[in-house]
């Protein structure tokens, strides 16, 4: 039997989990935790995890740790007031394309222009998988969905460049294929003491896969592998045809993080 040490980690009373076959947010989840394994001062005592709503935001209901599931698009928010109460804490945010970047985008841009010391994971499943099917914000051109039964015309969003661009601090992207590039790319957003942002792209052959022909799990993940290119390697030659995966972007300009700065505020007021 081989040891699974990261299944500690996880409340295996909860499980099995409610994830449809070959849906790869268990494979995010699982990145998640070998993260914080890996970071020897971490434990389940200092690390809370919070999530919205959506198939990813189930995520939070299966790992052991201090956990909220929030209101939809909220978990940013409820995440700034954890970190704010107890800045010692480490806190993750787990969140889908939908509840980030639709209802959840304003909370998202400011938690970015803040420089709030959080990791948000967003699990990229190019839909809104849980609610029926409908079209996201990064639902790609021409791809279907219930809102949109002959294709999206609406251009999606780059969560990273919008990250990059509100002032987030560690920006990233990696598959659920390439899994221990992911877990590498989640470990290096803990480790930054800001605002982090993590895109996890995930497959999902029922809500996605049937409209779009995609059904089969293991071809959605030989396309990530085809289409994915290391950010040096993608860098050389940009095409549309691929995409970059690895650290996009990360600030070494020294910026201060919200809750440093909400510290000087309160030692300037007199403690109060």
């Amino acid at each position: 039997m081989v040891e699974r040490s990261y299944e500690k980690f996880f409340r295996q009373n909860r499980l099995p989990h409610l994830w449809c076959p070959g849906c790869g947010n268990g494979i995010a989840m699982k990145a998640i935790v070998q993260a914080i394994e890996k970071i020897p001062e971490l434990n389940q005592d200092n690390t809370v995890i919070v999530s919205g709503i959506g198939c990813s935001s189930r995520a939070s209901g299966y790992m052991d740790f201090d956990t909220l599931h929030t209101a939809h698009g909220r978990a940013i928010p409820f995440a700034t007031g954890i970190k704010l109460a107890n800045p010692k804490l480490n806190v993750i945010v787990i969140t889908g394309d939908g509840d980030c970047t639709a209802i959840g985008g304003n909370h998202f841009i400011h938690g970015c222009r803040r420089n709030i010391d959080l990791t948000v994971v967003l699990f990229n499943n190019n839909i809104y998988g849980m609610t029926g099917g409908q079209a996201s914000p990064m639902t790609p051109l021409g791809k279907k969905a219930t809102t949109a039964p002959y294709g999206s015309i609406d251009r999606p969003f780059n969560a990273c460049h919008l990250a990059e661009a509100a002032g987030a601090t560690y920006v990233a992207r990696s598959t659920a294929y390439h899994v221990q590039h992911l877990v590498t790319m989640i470990t290096g957003g803990i480790k930054n003491h800001g605002f982090s942002f993590i895109e996890a792209m995930v497959q999902c052959p029922t809500a996605y896969g049937r409209k779009n022909k995609m059904t089969d799990p293991a071809k959605m993940l030989e396309w990530m592998k085809d289409t994915a290119q290391m950010k040096n390697v993608w860098d050389k030659n940009p095409t549309d045809e691929k995409f970059p995966i690895g650290v996009l972007y990360q600030s070494t300009a020294g910026e201060i993080d919200y809750s440093s700065a909400y510290e000087k505020v309160i030692e300037m007021a007199g403690g109060i």
